[in-house]
């Protein structure tokens, strides 16, 4: 698929990855759990197994598409031989939480609590997604005029690409469970949750706001999300922390009060619980005290 197996792109400032091009053509690159500081897009082409993301299982067979954020820990396990192609790349690079509205990829492709972290591909979208990958590792061998803005450009309709098959998919999935009184429970749950994950950290005020005893809504967000309550508001006042830390100057103090938590060590825990990494830790390596592009 690529005319060289690696491709890496290293930052002349501080020596870090700054992106990576890579096949892979057996299980042990992803059989253990993963916790990278970077972007990572996996693209099984061959092979099938589970992935374990966050706390949950998902099955998943070949031309498959995953996008993980970092410090999101995940692994792939195949009985098989897993083969296909990851792209890496780091936030200096790209800094995605300031495109993240132009190209809408955080809090849809990456980020999403809300969804499974893969798409699906059929022939059409997979010969999208390789051609620009081709693209990419065009780019990576040579040493042409502005190769780095060649590169983020090529990065960025990838997403964009990857973004678009997902909206689809969510869309069609959406189509087929129905327009029923469930579908629309879930709907009302996320928008719940967007409007209240700064004051409310508690399952039973969504059950309360949906009409729903906190047993009824637990079975249906487990079986929607196959996550609980819980986790759907904490990881989205994760997400939100992350901007926080990424593009603001803002005390941890200051954002913790913000996201609803007095306690800024309380709220130090449950970044760090999700992210196995501290507020302070994730700034210094990633966020606004980095100097972002």
């Amino acid at each position: 698929m690529l005319s060289q197996s690696v491709y890496t792109l290293v930052n002349q400032q501080n020596g870090d990855l700054a992106f990576k091009l890579f096949e892979f053509d057996n299980n042990s690159y992803f059989d253990h759990i993963q916790r990278n500081n970077y972007f990572s897009l996996v693209l099984v082409t061959s092979g099938e197994g589970t992935a374990k993301v966050d706390l949950c299982d998902y099955r998943f067979k070949e031309d498959t598409l995953f996008a993980f954020y970092p410090y999101q820990p995940f692994m792939l396990q195949s009985k098989k031989q897993l083969m296909g192609i990851a792209l890496q790349f780091h936030h200096d690079f790209f800094c995605i939480y300031r495109h993240h509205q132009e190209i809408a990829a955080n809090g849809i492709l990456f980020n999403n609590v809300y969804e499974q972290p893969f798409i699906c591909l059929d022939e059409d979208s997979k010969s999208k997604i390789l051609y620009l990958i081709r693209g990419i590792a065009s780019e990576l061998r040579e040493e042409g005029f502005r190769k780095d803005e060649a590169l983020v450009a090529y990065l960025k309709i990838l997403l964009v690409t990857a973004t678009r098959l997902k909206l689809e998919q969510q869309t069609l999935q959406d189509a087929e469970s129905g327009a029923g009184k469930q579908q629309f429970l879930i709907q009302n749950l996320k928008n719940a949750i967007e409007d209240n994950f700064r004051t409310r950290h508690s399952a039973s005020e969504y059950a309360s706001m949906l009409h729903l005893t906190p047993a009824s809504l637990a079975r249906i967000t487990k079986k929607h999300f196959n996550k609980t309550l819980s986790d759907l508001i904490t990881e989205r006042i994760i997400i939100e922390a992350k901007r926080e830390l990424y593009l603001t100057d803002k005390t941890v103090k200051e954002i913790a009060y913000e996201l609803g938590y007095d306690d800024e060590f309380y709220f130090s825990r449950v970044f760090k619980s999700k992210t196995d990494t501290s507020p302070q830790f994730y700034r210094n390596t990633i966020g606004f005290n980095r100097g972002a592009i």
